[in-house]
């Protein structure tokens, strides 16, 4: 449809085109909130909110991003959708309350920060000479990298280890094993090498894949550019996967969907599963640890798992490296691998991931059980040849473009980490069972 306003000026100051599909978007989402999924009246609300801008912006004014969000909440309130107008406008506080904590600039310790496991990974920089990216160099200048590598993956598979131990201690009870954390952390690979060792303990175990509870595309909420959204857990049948969950510990017999990304339909009743006495569900899921997923299974059946690259190094600015951008560097390496996007596509939407996960995954890291760190020092020497150029040709084409005011600043703080660190070219001391291979191929495992 078009409008007459042209532009929007964003709480940053900046000045952006005017984008309907925004508005269709964010009230579609507050809709899926709380389980509706009609994304033609997304679109009637819509074209209502701009008639109602447009009759209330002065001629050659440019509305705000407040006035928009405004006429939203009057227009769902009027048309009788309280639920969603509800929804929206927490979700709007939240956002706001989000901005002054950050404003200013709180003292006070997060609960979703693990300070213990922190230390823990820190004593263990310091003590294998890894905790800036200086000492990182010197080693490699010395020729150590192959021992690095070594290193680094004793001290990963010894964590898994931890957490196999730890489920083998109740395994008389523990049903459902979950691994969760947020995008490109590394949990196919650890839920491999779990799942191996607690087969070598004795414990069976059958995977309960969530992805293919996803709802049909045509019904996902998108993102603000209009890119269907698989990161919220909005995007599966939580409901489904709760019933599902309590029959299968009940030894029922149960015929499980399968969801086709091609065609992006669900075909229900279609996979039988039945799990006997002394077998265990395995899930491994971004929104494994999110309260609705498993709601309905008591507490003391479920094992939870919380995977994070958890690296504690400080870069040649003294700060210490972003363990987003470490995620964002594998999640780049394998779109491109295995689903042919182009990196600057990864870049352009990890704002998004990332709003999504500080809402609806990294908070649940307090109620894991176990704490396994994916952060591996020798990842960065073998990114800066994979990205270096990427990072330094965005960090360029973004710098006044305040519709990519985030990539930007993520260009430059990857592009002068990578700037930092001597690269490496020669990866044949990675092993093949090594975690990094999940994202830059050449692995023994499937995925």
């Amino acid at each position: 449809m078009s409008s007459k306003i042209e532009q929007v000026i964003k709480r940053t100051g900046a000045v952006v085109p005017f984008n309907v599909d925004r508005i269709t978007n964010a009230i579609y989402r507050a809709a899926v909130a709380v389980g509706g999924r009609d994304r033609v009246t997304a679109e009637r609300l819509a074209a209502q909110v701009v008639d109602l801008l447009e009759a209330n912006t002065a001629p050659g004014h440019i509305p705000t991003v407040e006035e928009i969000q405004d006429c939203v909440e009057k227009v769902l309130i009027e048309n009788g959708h309280a639920r969603v107008a509800k929804a929206y406008i927490l979700y709007r506080d939240e956002r706001a309350r989000r901005r002054k904590e950050r404003a200013a600039r709180s003292a006070l310790p997060s609960d979703n920060i693990p300070w213990h496991k922190i230390w823990d990974v820190l004593d263990w920089a310091v003590e294998h000479d890894l905790h800036t990216v200086e000492r990182l160099n010197e080693r490699i200048g010395r020729g150590e990298f192959p021992q690095i590598v070594r290193e680094t993956d004793r001290a990963y598979n010894e964590d898994i280890t931890t957490a196999a131990e730890m489920i083998g201690e109740r395994q008389d009870k523990v049903k459902v094993v979950i691994i969760a954390g947020p995008s490109s952390s590394g949990k196919t690979t650890t839920t491999t090498k779990l799942r191996h060792l607690l087969s070598q303990m004795g414990l069976s175990l059958i995977a309960l894949t969530v992805d293919n509870y996803f709802f049909d595309l045509e019904l996902h909420p998108k993102d603000e550019f209009g890119d269907y959204d698989f990161e919220t857990p909005q995007a599966l049948d939580l409901d489904l996967i709760n019933r599902h969950l309590v029959e299968l510990i009940a030894g029922e017999k149960v015929l499980l969907p399968m969801y086709d990304f091609k065609t992006g339909k669900r075909t229900d009743d279609h996979i039988p599963m039945q799990v006997g006495s002394n077998e265990v569900i395995l899930i491994d899921s971004l929104h494994g640890l999110y309260e609705g997923m498993t709601r309905d299974v008591p507490s003391s059946l479920k094992f939870k798992v919380y995977i994070e690259p958890l690296l504690q190094m400080k870069g040649s600015d003294g700060r210490y490296v972003r363990w987003t951008d470490l995620r964002l560097m594998r999640r780049m390496l394998r779109d491109a691998t295995h689903r042919a996007y182009d990196p600057r596509q990864t870049l352009d939407h990890w704002h998004y991931v990332r709003k999504s996960e500080m809402r609806n995954i990294i908070p649940n890291i307090r109620v894991a059980d176990y704490i396994i760190n994916s952060g591996l020092p020798y990842e960065l020497p073998i990114m800066r040849p994979r990205l270096l150029e990427y990072f330094e040709q965005w960090a360029q084409e973004y710098r006044d473009d305040p519709l990519h005011a985030d990539a930007f600043v993520r260009a430059v703080r990857v592009r002068d980490l990578l700037h930092s660190v001597v690269g490496v070219t020669d990866e044949s001391v990675i092993p093949p069972d090594s975690l990094l291979r999940e994202f830059i191929g050449g692995s023994c495992y499937e995925y």
